[in-house]
């Protein structure tokens, strides 16, 4: 979606404020006012913002810094050397892209010689650890990445700390130091708590009546900036090392060799590859086995390994050039809602749906989510125009969790429920039962809505299912035998028979009609799906423009206004339709029970490309028969007379109305007998 400057400058504004709020609260006060996944979103969004308006960025900017102030309690420290973050990347065309840009930096050697040093990206609060001749001498929090918190007392009590560092396979000694040993050491790496010990420690706080911790990061963060130690000496915490700042290495995967020889615990996950496609299995192999780690992490970090080449490639602004943070597809992230539709489900239920710029949680796109009734819309008091946080319920159905109310666009109005009933359904009438908090088609119940639902799926303009008719569908639904239009592919002959209104042979012939719809054209199957404003023609130029019904399941509202015949409130039907659970798990039983429709390509057909519209009885077809034949041969059926029409086909009693457009365009006029010659057939 493009966007203007004076609206990227607004948009970054806010960003920024937000941003920077929820930095104060999660690295100052060690509180959390929205998921670490959905504030990485709104980082990533001001990030692009930023690099599509490079004008707009300021030495302020939360991407121009690492993190929040230090707290005043303990004494402030200035690092060595600047504690450093990563730029997050979040598909493998972002690390492609990463690569080739430091590619152009390198000669050709040092291309050919690039190797690629990953670890598990930690969770936790970021120090540097010190050391004058083999003794822990300093602990310092990362800060604002140039100075930090001296907290070495609270980092003296974590048990993995090594107080005095190892040579080889033994430690240090209490007098003498060896040539093993470096003068000056300093080793960076995360304070973290362990899951199990988190959840150890949750436990004893609820069998003891107290409040249990919101989760292990702020608990370890919390730990450290306590004045008295033995706060932190109370708390599982673990530092986990993975950089060695001094003494230098020549890889990174050697300085870790050395953090692990020197006694720190890392991760156990770093790996070196030569080939970036072993990257990307890397992070396949991470994704689908990081949920048992025992500790909590949300990407992996990428390094070119070789450290002459990592230190000539330098650092854009606050981040290095040669290392990336890929994040896992988070559990959250935000979105702006586009619009809110209301589908009307199967039983008659009116069900709100917040259709939204689409954006990855959990690994897959999501393009809406359920609003689930009007209620839930004035607790949100979600918004068009909002920007929201997504998550996924039971890691399946998409929610909206929050709504932004610091990013909401100027002049919005609360979403009025009822106003949008109308709008969307001007012919239908909707009650809301007492001590309900769902709105219902008045006068409908849910068999009645089954029945037509039923008739129109087998009908000629739908699936066409011989022996489908009116009383054969109400025999079936009043007998328990259909309940859904998923169960007519569970019939069974013997079944059938046993109804009043079947025999053997009958019910056979209906049950084979049944199955043989399985593989019926792919626009008739979207006809039969009843969706709203969508008719045959509709359903074919759906068919031409996505080929299969998992790619127009997965349609946005701009693939569907790029369709000529289709316009906002058709593309706002379609969207509803998919967007409501119900349906979709009606589509997924469909496709269990073998039903796969056919898209079959029309652009060879011998009308492809020409419209028609027929007004007036013709002898030899009915109307939808007729328009059937005219589309088998590719053609686009109207209703009504255009510039574009190749012809107005007559039967008897033509409309006047249209007669006289068509001479006033000079639209050919043809007779019943010139139709048949059109379609290949003679007038006999």
């Amino acid at each position: 979606m493009k966007i203007s400057h004076d609206e990227a400058a607004a948009r970054i504004i806010k960003l920024r404020e937000l941003i920077n709020d929820y930095r104060y609260h999660y690295h100052v006060l060690d509180e959390s006012t929205m998921s670490e996944a959905a504030a990485d979103s709104l980082k990533h969004e001001l990030a692009q913002l930023e690099t599509a308006f490079p004008d707009l960025i300021t030495e302020d900017s939360p991407t121009q810094r690492v993190a929040g102030r230090p707290l005043d309690k303990f004494t402030k420290v200035t690092h060595e050397k600047r504690m450093i973050s990563l730029a997050d990347v979040f598909s493998e065309e972002e690390i492609k892209d990463w690569l080739s840009r430091n590619e152009k930096l390198l000669t050709r050697k040092e291309v050919e010689d690039i190797e690629f040093f990953t670890d598990i990206k930690m969770d936790g609060l970021a120090c540097a650890l010190h050391y004058e001749d083999g003794k822990l001498k300093k602990a310092v929090t990362r800060g604002d990445g140039l100075v930090g918190e001296d907290v070495t007392m609270n980092v003296r009590t974590i048990e993995n700390v090594p107080l005095t560092l190892r040579a080889g396979d033994s430690v240090v000694s209490t007098t003498d130091t060896t040539d093993h040993i470096p003068t000056h050491l300093e080793a960076r790496g995360e304070i973290v708590i362990f899951k199990k010990d988190f959840e150890e420690l949750n436990q004893k706080q609820q069998e003891m009546g107290e409040k249990p911790f919101a989760n292990p990061r702020n608990l370890a963060a919390g730990s450290i900036r306590q004045l008295d130690p033995k706060i932190a000496a109370s708390r599982p915490l673990k530092f986990i090392a993975y950089d060695l700042v001094v003494p230098d290495k020549p890889t990174h995967k050697e300085a870790y060799q050395s953090l692990r020889e020197y006694g720190f615990q890392t991760s156990g996950q770093d790996h070196t590859f030569k080939k970036i496609s072993e990257v990307f299995e890397e992070i396949k192999r991470l994704g689908e086995t990081r949920g048992g780690l025992p500790f909590n992490t949300d990407g992996m970090v990428i390094k070119i390994n070789n450290r002459a080449i990592y230190d000539k490639l330098g650092i854009v602004g606050k981040t290095p050039r040669a290392a990336v943070a890929f994040k896992f597809p988070a559990e959250e992230s935000t979105t702006k809602v586009k619009d809110i539709v209301i589908s009307i489900g199967r039983t008659g239920a009116a069900t709100p749906v917040a259709i939204l710029d689409p954006v990855v949680v959990a690994g897959s796109t999501v393009k809406h989510a359920s609003l689930h009734n009007a209620d839930e819309i004035a607790r949100l008091d979600v918004r068009i125009g909002d920007t929201v946080i997504i998550y996924k319920a039971g890691d399946i159905i998409p929610q909206i969790k929050e709504v932004l109310t610091t990013l909401r666009p100027e002049r919005t109005k609360p979403f009025n429920y009822e106003q949008a009933l109308k709008e969307q359904y001007p012919e239908l009438h909707f009650v809301r039962p007492v001590g309900e908090v769902v709105y219902r088609v008045k006068g409908e119940d849910s068999d009645l809505i089954l029945k037509r639902s039923l008739e129109y799926y087998a009908s000629k303009p739908a699936l066409n299912i011989e022996g489908l008719g009116e009383k054969n569908v109400v025999a079936l639904v009043d007998s328990k035998l259909v309940s859904s239009i998923a169960d007519l592919y569970r019939l069974r002959p013997e079944k059938v028979a046993s109804l009043e209104r079947f025999a053997d042979l009958s019910a056979k012939n209906l049950v084979s009609a049944i199955e043989a719809s399985k593989t019926a054209p792919l626009p008739k199957f979207i006809t039969a799906l009843g969706i709203r404003h969508v008719g045959a023609q509709t359903a074919i130029s759906l068919a031409n423009k996505f080929h299969s019904l998992d790619n127009l399941i997965n349609a946005t509202e701009e693939d569907l206004l790029e369709i000529p015949d289709i316009g906002k409130i058709v593309a706002e039907s379609i969207l509803a339709y998919f967007a409501d659970e119900d349906n979709l798990a009606l589509l997924a039983e469909l496709k269990s029970l073998g039903v796969s429709p056919v898209y079959e390509d029309t652009s060879s057909l011998p009308l492809t490309g020409s419209s028609y519209i027929i007004s007036g009885t013709l002898s030899k077809y009915g109307r939808e028969e007729a328009e059937d034949k005219l589309r088998s041969l590719g053609a686009v059926v109207t209703s009504s007379v255009t510039k574009t029409t190749s012809a107005l086909i007559t039967g008897e009693k033509p409309g006047k109305s249209k007669l006289e457009k068509a001479k006033k365009l000079n639209i050919p006029i043809m007779d019943e007998a010139a139709f048949l010659t059109l379609i290949g057939e003679d007038d006999s």
